[in-house]
């Protein structure tokens, strides 16, 4: 076992001065430091949803973690799921307090994904989210162009809503909701916010779910829904220069681009304030017609499925 280098909170920490990720611009201990200056700020975003987390171990490709290992200290909140992929009983941490942010951080981990609904009641998530990537080589405006599509829809529809960067290449639309809905209720209106969107500019956006069919457009993604996990706001990510998924106020969008938070300027761009708590809304009720419009549309993994084996047979028979 790896002599610790100081120890925080009873957590001992280790190596700290290695190079986090090739390419990082960071060393084990800014992750830390990271982490611990901004987690009053972090832990109610990650309270009581199960975590699912992307570590980089020296030596191995990046990978993400949901079960927890056998090592986990006792100490560490969890909630046991069934995970319908694996067919097993899944130890998802809990990420509620100081102590287990650090212990992530010793584990290397340099990414924070959350279910959109709380372990107690995953079945009525608490927020509505839509996930806008550029195209590949398109510049981080037409993700911002995107965005506001989303925006006018969800006005029209009487819903207020925040934006932060993805930390990596795009922005998160979030609505917060009054957990009302169940799962499926929230997927389709997803579904029908997206499709909405796409009317207002098809020759920006699409909600083609097969890359090939996108034709340079922005991909207005309405699978954050369900058992989906998103990026908790203020994480890290595993990308050049360790960016983090950072609060923008709408009119701000046009002036910054994802690279331009990152775990070095972030604490002091947050100073003792929480941008992302000030600028979300009160929890909504989602409009009966977004529900109902979004149960006549497929669900875009289940019809890309459909359509790539229809695909396949179609080459195969030619």
């Amino acid at each position: 076992m790896a002599k610790a280098d100081e120890e925080r909170d009873g957590v001992p920490l280790t190596n700290l001065d290695q190079e986090l990720f090739a390419g990082a611009g960071a060393t084990k201990r800014d992750l830390v430091d990271y982490l611990d200056a901004i987690r009053d700020r972090m832990l109610p975003y990650l309270r009581d949803r199960p975590l699912s987390v992307i570590r980089s171990l020296r030596g191995q490709d990046p990978f993400m973690q949901k079960n927890l290992p056998k090592y986990t200290p006792d100490w560490v909140e969890r909630a046991s799921l069934w995970a319908d992929s694996s067919h097993r009983q899944v130890a998802y941490a809990l990420c509620n307090d100081r102590r287990t942010l650090l212990w992530f951080a010793n584990q290397r981990a340099i990414e924070y994904h959350v279910t959109l609904g709380r372990a107690a009641a995953l079945d009525h998530p608490t927020h509505l989210i839509l996930d806008l990537d550029p195209p590949e080589g398109a510049p981080f405006g037409t993700a911002v162009a995107a965005a506001r599509l989303v925006r006018e829809v969800l006005t029209t529809a009487g819903l207020t809503s925040a934006v932060k960067t993805s930390g990596s290449k795009g922005v998160h639309v979030f609505v917060p909701i009054d957990e009302r809905a169940g799962i499926e209720d929230v997927a389709a209106a997803t579904r029908a916010v997206a499709a909405r969107a796409e009317r207002l500019d098809p020759g920006l956006a699409t909600t083609a779910f097969i890359r090939e069919d996108r034709e340079g457009k922005v991909f207005l993604d309405s699978t954050r829904a369900g058992g989906a996990t998103v990026v908790c706001v203020y994480s890290p990510r595993l990308r050049p220069g360790t960016p983090v998924s950072f609060p923008v106020p709408w009119d701000d969008l046009d002036d910054v681009t994802p690279g331009d938070f990152t775990i070095h300027n972030a604490p002091s761009l947050l100073a003792d304030g929480d941008p992302w708590g000030a600028a979300l809304p009160e929890p909504q009720t989602i409009p009966a017609d977004l529900i109902e419009e979004g149960h006549t549309i497929p669900i875009a993994r289940v019809q890309a499925m459909h359509e790539g084996k229809r695909r396949a047979r179609a080459a195969r028979e030619s």
